[in-house]
This record gives C-alpha cells, structure tokens and sequence, in this order.
C-alpha cells in the first residue's frame, strides 16, 4: 500500500476559539496517539489532507506525519477519527494513530453489497444492519472496503459474521455470530372481510367514500 506524506506542525493552545481561528486559516486542529506514543497536539493543512484522502480514495491511507517545529519527526500513522461538520461536511478535528508497518492492526472496515438478491427481486427489502466490521491486519493489507454478496439471499435469508470470508491476511473480530445483511418481507396491510365488520361497521374507505357521495348531492 502507498504511504502518502503529510506535513503538520505542533501546537500547544487549545480551546474552541483556538480551533476556529485554525480553520479560518485553512489548517486542522489533530491530535497523534498510540499505544507507544505520548499524545501530541497537531496542526494539518485541510487542503493537504483533502488531496491525500481523493489521491488514495478511502479513509485508511497510510500517513508519514512529518512533524515540524519543536525538532522534524517522521511519524507513521493512519487517521483513527475524523470529526466533520453536519451540514458543510467541513473537516473540524482529525484523531491521528500511530502504527508500526510490521504489527498488526484493528480498526473498523465499511461494508460494500454487491450483487441484486432474489428476495429483492420478489418485492423484499435489502436491510444492511452492519455498516462496518472490525478487523486485524497488517497496515499495508487495509482494504478500503469488505464486500458482501448478496445475489443468493432470499426473502428471510441473512449474512452473518461468520459467513464471510477475508482470506488468510484479515481477520474479523466479533464474539458472537451477528447479522451483517437480511432481506426481509415486504409489509402487506391486512384486508378485514365485510362478513366479519359488525352491524353498522363500515369497512375502511367507505366512511370516506359515503361522504363524497353526500356532498355530491
């Protein structure tokens, strides 16, 4: 996998005023942690980091953080968190993790449904209830994306954990055999028979139709 670099300087202030004068300058208050790193407050250009992210097309690129001021260090390291702005989509904070090329790593991977299912095809609905897996690997083996096909799924069929396979270089974690994708039924409305409506009982729309006949007359 591509390392893309990324430059960032060091910061001490902090605060939500600190923060919003960052961003009328272009730049990105982050932050670099990890299990062997002390945490250190970052500044990131938002358009170095936008380029970076349509470059490498997903959310996993692997980062040589060259951090400046304070002595140059070349950290390597992937975006953990991203905290973006409801509305605007503005990028406001980036949670920065440190990794180690050689040592495995866990993190949460989107799902992808490929395929037209069958039971989508005889009028049931496509409901994905996991968007995204955990899973360990290798930095360089993150893939952008898990696949999940969904062509032989019928109407009341589902994709659990265990079903999916990733090949020896991934592994998911889970402690219990979860849905990832269903297909359920369609929702029909019952129709009351008028044998069973009570004396006086209208069936439902009749109420509705005897009124337009009355303000017809």
């Amino acid at each position: 996998m591509e390392t893309f670099q990324l430059e960032a300087s060091q910061r001490k202030s902090t605060g939500k005023g600190q923060a919003r004068a960052l961003r009328r300058q272009g730049l990105i208050p982050a932050v670099l942690y990890g299990p062997k790193t002390e945490s250190m407050l970052l500044t990131i250009s938002d358009f170095d980091l936008g380029k970076i992210h349509k470059e490498s097309g997903g959310d996993h690129a692997i980062l040589n953080l060259v951090i400046k001021n304070g002595g140059m260090q070349n950290r390597t390291a992937i975006i953990k968190d991203m905290q973006t702005a409801p509305v605007t989509r503005q990028c406001l904070h980036v949670d920065f993790y440190e990794i180690s090329l050689d040592e495995e790593i866990t993190l949460k991977v989107p799902v992808e449904l490929t395929g037209k299912s069958k039971g989508v095809e005889r009028g049931g609905f496509l409901q994905l209830v996991r968007h995204g897996l955990e899973i360990s690997c290798l930095p360089a083996d993150i893939p952008d994306k898990i696949e999940v096909d969904v062509s032989d799924l019928d109407i009341g069929d589902s994709v659990h954990v265990e079903d999916i396979s990733l090949g020896e270089k991934l592994t998911l974690q889970f402690d219990s055999n979860f849905t990832v994708v269903t297909v359920v039924a369609p929702v029909v409305e019952e129709e009351v028979p008028e044998e069973e409506l009570e004396e006086g009982e209208e069936a439902p729309g009749e109420e509705a139709k005897t009124a337009e006949e009355g303000a017809d007359k």
